[in-house]
């Protein structure tokens, strides 16, 4: 989006004043967790912009608030955008919100808030509920400087943008989808190194509410034993500044083979040298092959 508003969104010279943009936070689980001054705003706003109407309604129909709700989502275009601020600049105060939590921290809104600002539009934070946040206290991990990741690309970005984290000495902060969650931390561990701290922080503020915490390794492991549910924050502890060192070719096949000797499979093998070493599982995979007795593998 242009950085400047089309024509039809300037300030109209005949309105009283323009509307506010107030950004709303609302509870990430907890209906409790709510604050007064949100539930104040969210009454006396002329228009609730919602990510999901459905979603957003159901949160005003349990605190019986009737402000006229409309849809603002990930895949809103401009025109979208043009007509919030018309109504904004007609007077009409908009409250955004997303699903849950805090509007625009990995939600739709900055597109909005940047028109908003360069059309001289106040925009209000309305502080609350934020699961990045929640998860971070919590942690166990060092909280005094942190990064926030939000959800890691899923393309072949993903490599490089884990190389470049590798070096990173802050708390990261990372958002994951339970279906991918074990895989990440697996991608996690081989990129930063498999007893690198970390903390999973499942389904905050909710009744199944959980952290659990450990090496990348450890919690990579739980989570392929324990396929999880409900939305997940990956808290992984600040580097040293220096990418992990590679361990020796020659220990490295020591431990394969070690490993073989003791009865477990080329995959079994690989899959517990990776979680000591934060080496590639089907490159230690491959290595494996190559150390059994004329390359044969029961693996197929």
């Amino acid at each position: 989006m242009s950085r400047k508003p089309s024509q039809n969104t300037a300030l109209d010279a005949n309105a009283s004043r323009p509307g506010r943009l107030r950004l709303v936070a609302t509870p990430i689980g907890n209906l409790e967790d709510i604050t007064v001054r949100a539930l104040r705003i969210l009454r006396e706003s002329h228009i609730v912009a919602a990510e999901d109407t459905r979603v957003t309604g159901k949160l005003l129909r349990h605190f019986d608030i009737d402000t006229r709700l409309i849809s603002h989502h990930a895949h809103s275009g401009q025109e979208d955008i043009i007509q919030l601020i018309t109504l904004l600049t007609q007077g009409n105060d908009v409250a955004l919100v997303s699903d849950a939590g805090t509007p625009c921290i990995s939600d739709p809104g900055s597109q909005l808030v940047r028109a908003a600002i360069d059309c001289g539009i106040i925009v209000e934070p309305i502080p609350g509920a934020c699961a990045a946040i929640a998860a971070i206290s919590a942690s166990g991990l060092p909280t005094g400087q942190f990064t926030f990741e939000g959800f890691l690309p899923r393309s072949s970005d993903l490599k490089e943008r884990l190389k470049a984290l590798a070096t990173e000495r802050r708390t990261m902060i990372i958002y994951e989808s339970p279906h991918r969650l074990a895989d990440t931390l697996i991608d996690l561990a081989e990129a930063f190194g498999a007893t690198r701290q970390a903390t999973v922080a499942r389904e905050v503020t909710k009744l199944h509410e959980s952290f659990v915490r450990g090496t990348l390794a450890e919690c990579a492991e739980h989570y392929k034993a324990e396929p999880p549910r409900g939305e997940c924050v990956i808290i992984v502890e600040g580097g040293t500044g220096d990418a992990p060192e590679r361990p020796d070719e020659v220990a490295v096949e020591t431990l394969l083979l070690d490993a073989m000797r003791a009865g477990k499979s080329t995959k079994e093998a690989a899959r517990e040298v990776a979680n000591k070493t934060g080496l590639g599982r089907r490159e230690l995979y491959a290595i494996a092959l190559k150390l059994q007795p004329d390359g044969d593998s029961e693996e197929g």
